[in-house]
C-alpha cells in the first residue's frame, strides 16, 4: 500500500477523532447541567443523554464516589481522561505520520 494513502487515512481518522471528541464532551456538559433542571433530565432529550453517558460516567463514580454524597467529580474526571485520551491518539497519530513521511 502506497504510503500516501495510509497518511490519508490516519489524517482522516485522526480528523473524525478531533471531530467527535468535542461533540461528546459538549453533550456530556448538556447532561452534567441539565440535573439542574429536573423537566430537561426528564424530558425525551435528557433520557437519550441519560442512556449515553450514564453507562460511561457509572465506573468513574465507583474509582471516585460523589463527596458528601452531594457533590459527584465524575463528569469533571471524564472530561480530562477524554481529553487526555486525545491528545495521547493526536501524539501517536502524529508519530505515525512523520515516519511515514
Amino acid at each position: 500500500m502506497d504510503n500516501q494513502l495510509i497518511i490519508e487515512i490516519l489524517l482522516f481518522i485522526r480528523q473524525f477523532i478531533n471531530t467527535v471528541f468535542p461533540i461528546f464532551t459538549w453533550g456530556l456538559i448538556i447532561y452534567i447541567l441539565s440535573s439542574w433542571l429536573p423537566a430537561l433530565r426528564e424530558s425525551k432529550f435528557g433520557q437519550i443523554l441519560g442512556k449515553i453517558y450514564e453507562p460511561i460516567l457509572e465506573p468513574v463514580r465507583k474509582l471516585i464516589p460523589p463527596l458528601g454524597g452531594v457533590l459527584d467529580l465524575s463528569p469533571i474526571i471524564l472530561i480530562i481522561g477524554l481529553n487526555l485520551f486525545r491528545q495521547g491518539l493526536n501524539a501517536i497519530f502524529a508519530a505515525i505520520i512523520t515516519a511515514l513521511v
